[in-house]
């Protein structure tokens, strides 16, 4: 694939920053089906600031502001190489690897507010890491499992076979409008069991200790404290 010596020294986790981060909502069938069934005919785009990114052990500062905090797991993939217009089926060869996002969300705000990107963009509502794994490692990304624990207990146990939009779809679908250059961060969506929709809302609250876990990646944890 040959990436630049300084591009793949750039990937270290102790010091990369996107230089962009697109996220996909509504994109696991199961998420769809926990709120409220009306399946997407395109891809839902939304962006979250860079200043958000925090690695793995970092703490997610609860704003003053915000009434209901939750937690997403999300595949997230790191572009390797610039890309515009590009083929589903040459899309593999453009993708460096692949992370775990935690795209952490005030749902009031999001709730309120026409636009998503205050919502998903506080300081500190992008925890990341704890590795980069090169795609030639880690191969397809459509059959990995991913889950994400509150305080110990499990609230999301997915899989991206659910994914409605799949993978190299979203990044060619994304590549027709926006130029796509090494280092942006691609997160592709959440399973079911966000706090929000369950029965009685199970939100994040000062003192939570929050993991998200993918298979082949690893797992992040990252404590929520007040600010």
């Amino acid at each position: 694939m040959n990436y630049s010596r300084d591009f793949i020294k750039s990937m270290d986790m102790g010091t990369y920053i996107p230089g962009k981060i697109i996220c996909v909502g509504m994109n696991y069938r199961s998420h769809v089906k926990e709120q409220d069934g009306r399946f997407p005919s395109k891809p839902v785009l939304f962006a979250k600031a860079r200043s958000c990114i925090i690695k793995d052990g970092g703490n997610i500062i609860y704003p003053l502001e915000v009434m209901e905090l939750d937690y997403e797991v999300e595949l997230a993939v790191v572009i390797g190489k610039k890309m515009k217009n590009v083929k589903k089926d040459d899309v593999p060869e453009h993708i460096y690897g692949y992370t775990i996002m935690n795209d952490i969300t005030a749902r009031d705000i999001q709730e309120n507010e026409s636009q998503w990107y205050r919502a998903k963009s506080f300081d500190t509502f992008g925890p990341m890491g704890p590795a980069i794994i090169e795609q030639k490692e880690f191969g397809g990304p459509q059959n990995i499992s991913l889950r994400s624990y509150v305080n110990g207990d499990l609230r999301q146990d997915g899989n991206t076979s659910d994914m409605i939009f799949k993978v190299y779809e979203l990044i060619s679908y994304i590549s027709n409008s926006i130029t796509l250059y090494p280092g942006d961060l691609i997160s592709t969506g959440t399973p079911s069991g966000v706090g929000v929709f369950m029965k009685e809302k199970k939100l994040l609250k000062p003192g939570d200790e929050v993991i998200c876990e993918i298979d082949k990646i690893g797992k992040i944890t990252n404590k929520v404290i007040d600010i």
